[in-house]
């Protein structure tokens, strides 16, 4: 691949930012990677100011929703270097999803060249302060043009960055959901696909409007099964031992997921990956065995579960003085920033 071209901003914002109080995703960085998908291929990534998108009425991504993104940080260690973790799982993970998108497969050069080359250019803006990391978010969005339900025939990437804080503070409650489904047997609930977090912003206002922070979502057909956490994936502690959903057409594979039932396995912690119900759920909590919840995911990493509804009744999860949960987020945020060895070999030098 040919040098990626680089065009400065004028005047950084870098300067305006104050990295000791940053909320999550909404302070972006001076620059982003933009690649083309024309004539039946992509063409050059380049580096260009953060600025607006211009498009015609009639491209496709307003019209048939052909758009995919993926979730991503960089960390600075104490020696300024810079690190992303796996990222080889994100790029997988975008190309199965612009396959069920029917959208070209974006080559493994652009994404990786392209996304080390910003980071080099918007060093500057990934924190160092703990809790921060720079957020990255790869998109690919049809641009092609016309009315026809049909694939477009042109696609931009672009990757933007933003410095951010904790996606989540504070006890989380979540009501868990009985007539509305995130996706179904044979749908795109694998894929990060933008579509489905459309569909999930009006039963979570309806969440939130009863005094919940999140939905727990159930299964499409019974709603007997619990299946994710708003948009991350869900983890439950019974005594023991731990316990998440498998994957499915449904469920997204986690970056996050994965590594938590790997370091879970590594600690000696029994790790269960099969269905489970909400009844099991609601009778663990009533029998004193439901230790924990929480929601996993890259942008809150663990958001533990203080407390579910369910039918008008709330369930309250004890306060552990060492969780399952505190123990793992330690565990990846010490990889992820360089803090503790890394036997997986998950982080990648920038």
């Amino acid at each position: 691949m040919d040098p990626i071209k680089t065009t400065k901003i004028a005047q950084s914002k870098l300067s305006k930012v104050d990295f000791n109080n940053l909320g999550f995703g909404n302070v972006f960085s001076d620059h982003m990677l933009v690649c083309d998908f024309k004539n039946g291929g992509w063409g050059q990534p380049e580096i260009i100011p953060f600025q607006e998108i211009s498009l015609m009425p009639s491209a496709k991504i307003f019209h048939y929703g052909q758009s995919i993104f993926e979730g991503m940080k960089a960390y600075k260690d104490e020696d300024a270097t810079t690190w992303l973790f796996r990222p080889e799982e994100n790029f997988k993970r975008l190309n199965k999803s612009a396959k069920r998108l029917a959208i070209p497969e974006l080559p493994e050069s652009v994404f990786f060249e392209g996304l080390k080359a910003l980071l080099k250019v918007d060093n500057d803006w990934i924190p160092t302060t703990a809790g921060s990391s720079l957020y990255i978010r790869p998109i690919i969005f049809a641009t092609g043009e016309g009315f026809h339900a049909s694939p477009a025939d042109g696609y931009r990437f672009l990757v933007a960055t933003a410095p951010s804080g904790p996606y989540f503070s504070g006890k989380v409650s979540v009501l868990i959901e009985e007539k509305y489904s995130r996706s179904a047997n044979g749908g795109v609930g694998f894929a990060k696909a933008g579509g489905n977090y459309a569909g999930q912003f009006y039963p979570t206002q309806l969440a939130i409007e009863k005094g919940y922070n999140q939905v727990i979502w159930t299964d499409d057909n019974t709603h007997e099964y619990i299946e994710e956490a708003g948009a991350m994936n869900i983890f439950i502690r019974i005594n023991d031992t731990l316990i998440t959903g498998p994957t499915s057409d449904r469920i997204l594979d986690g970056v996050t997921r994965k590594s938590i039932i790997e370091i879970a396995k590594a600690e000696g912690i029994p790790v269960e990956v099969r269905k489970f119900t909400v009844s099991e759920v609601i009778n663990a909590s009533k029998n004193g065995q439901l230790k924990e919840m929480f929601g996993a995911g890259t942008a809150a990493v663990i958001s533990p579960i203080s407390s579910f509804g369910f039918r008008e009744q709330d369930y309250d999860l004890p306060e552990l003085e060492t969780s399952y949960a505190a123990r793992l987020k330690d565990q990846i945020t010490s990889i992820q920033t360089n803090i503790a060895p890394d036997p997986f070999g998950w982080r990648y030098k920038v």
